[in-house]
């Protein structure tokens, strides 16, 4: 099953974003004019209604109404949504003007006055302010809305009128309700046009991602040296370029590492292998004594041992790079077993001349068949190329936040273009040294395998520690790193 496209999953995201906030938007805008106009349409009502009565006030009498009723009907003149009706101080109709844009029917004038008292018309006092919270509300007898103001007015007499100012809202509401249709008609073209925008916008952002994959795709098992281009990536692409490159890098590194590490053991093995068949042919070339055929036996089991000794640490080597290999970590007295492993070489050190000494004090948690181990190759390593009457120095000390193991031996100093590499599998700084005595035997006839030091490395990269070597005229050192031994 294909996975959700990333470009679609975006681009309907952004439409979904832009849709709720054109709602907000769109939906603070609605009551927002709506707002607006209902005020300025309060506020007409009552300046109108102000005015009125305000005219009304300066009449003598009732009757004098009905007379000045052009002057005071002139106050809703203009507006035909507007309508005003005046009552004597018998509730009668005195004045009208425009009744029909608020009743919606040719109605009897007193239909007007039943239908204000029926709608519970509560008018301002003659002394009171006229605002905008006395404009109450109502509907026709058609259904549209109606919001108007009634207020009494005293005469010069002292007689009180009536006055109502009226407005149909009808035409405000078809105005809101055309706003509203146009928003949402362009709100939902808004948002298809955002989602389509999106949509190509992510797409044409993603192609360096396609390119990113088609360059990817060029790295094959032939072309391992390919990289892909950084200088057109987007910067936020920038680090998964880098990181996809150091890992073709070490991709690279390591299948050539194989391929060497490949070609080598097939060398090496074959050089025992070779020896043997070589040796056997000799033998077999013409009748030999029992003790020529003895000494072909007990050579072709050196080459043998040293054989199966090639497998073994070829087999560590697999294991210790297995995620899951197991390290049985404990704490012990590093001098004391540095102790032991010097008693366990002393027969290959007094048949080589060699002194070996032990110094410092540290205690240190590590696994202790591969602490053994590590010391052992680098020890046997030091024996190799040590010469007569001279010493190797074994010294355990904590130093900062772990403790530092240290094997000297005076003798013939490294060059500098090979320290780093002596750790590589199969590299020998003198390849004619191959077949003296074996790092790990110390009674060992047979020759180096070359992994001994490789070895050490991968011990102490299973402990979290470094291995390097420093080698000048005094000698050679190298020095083991034990970091967070303390258990």
């Amino acid at each position: 099953m294909r996975g959700r496209s990333i470009t679609t999953t975006l681009a309907l995201a952004f439409g979904a974003t832009t849709l709720v906030v054109f709602v907000l938007v769109g939906n603070f805008l609605y009551r927002a004019l709506e707002q607006q106009i209902s005020s300025q349409d309060d506020m007409s009502i009552v300046l109108s209604a102000r005015h009125a009565r305000r005219l009304a006030a300066e009449i003598d009498t009732s009757a004098g109404i009905r007379e000045h009723g052009d002057r005071i009907t002139s106050i809703v003149l203009g507006n035909p949504g507007m309508s005003m009706e005046v009552f004597d101080p018998n509730g009668q109709l005195a004045i009208e003007h425009n009744l029909e844009s608020t009743l919606g029917s040719a109605t009897p004038a007193n239909d007007s006055a039943l239908l204000a008292a029926g709608r519970s018309i509560q008018r301002v006092q003659a002394t009171d302010r006229i605002t905008q919270d006395a404009i109450v509300g109502w509907k026709n007898s058609t259904g549209a809305p109606i919001r108007g103001v009634a207020t009494d007015v005293k005469l010069r007499d002292g007689e009180m009128v009536s006055i109502l100012i009226a407005r149909n809202m009808s035409d405000r509401y078809a105005l809101l309700d055309h706003y509203r249709d146009s928003l949402t008609i362009y709100g939902i073209a808004g948002v298809l046009l955002t989602t389509v925008l999106s949509y190509l916008l992510i797409r044409a952002a993603m192609r360096p991602v396609h390119e990113i994959a088609a360059s990817a795709a060029e790295v094959t098992v032939n072309r391992l040296n390919t990289r892909i281009a950084v200088k057109s990536v987007p910067r936020e692409l920038e680090t998964l370029v880098t990181t996809l490159n150091a890992m073709l890098e070490r991709m690279d590194r390591g299948f050539k590492q194989m391929s060497r590490f490949t070609a080598d053991l097939a060398h090496d093995m074959r050089t025992p292998l070779g020896n043997m068949r070589g040796a056997t042919e000799v033998a077999l070339a013409r009748p030999r004594s029992a003790d020529d055929y003895e000494a072909l036996l007990a050579s072709n089991l050196e080459e043998c041992e040293r054989l199966s000794r090639m497998i073994e640490n070829v087999l560590f080597l697999a294991r210790a790079e297995h995620p899951q290999f197991v390290k049985h970590m404990r704490t012990f007295d590093a001098v004391q077993e540095l102790t032991h492993i010097g008693e366990y070489f002393e027969g290959v050190a007094e048949d080589a001349g060699v002194r070996v000494r032990v110094t410092g004090a540290a205690m240190l948690t590590a696994d202790l068949e591969l602490f053994r181990r590590a010391v052992s190759n680098l020890l046997a390593n030091a024996l190799r190329y040590t010469p007569r009457d001279k010493e190797i120095a074994l010294d355990a000390r904590e130093a900062g936040d772990g403790v530092r193991i240290t094997v000297s031996n005076e003798g013939e100093p490294i060059a500098p273009e090979h320290l780093e590499r002596i750790f590589d599998r199969f590299y020998r700084v003198d390849p004619s040294r191959s077949t003296l005595p074996s790092s790990g035997s110390p009674q060992g006839s047979p020759g180096s395998t070359g992994l001994g030091l490789a070895i050490v490395r991968t011990i102490m990269d299973l402990h979290g520690g470094t291995v390097h070597a420093e080698s000048d005229a005094r000698g050679t050192r190298f020095v083991l790193t034990f970091r967070s031994t303390r258990a």
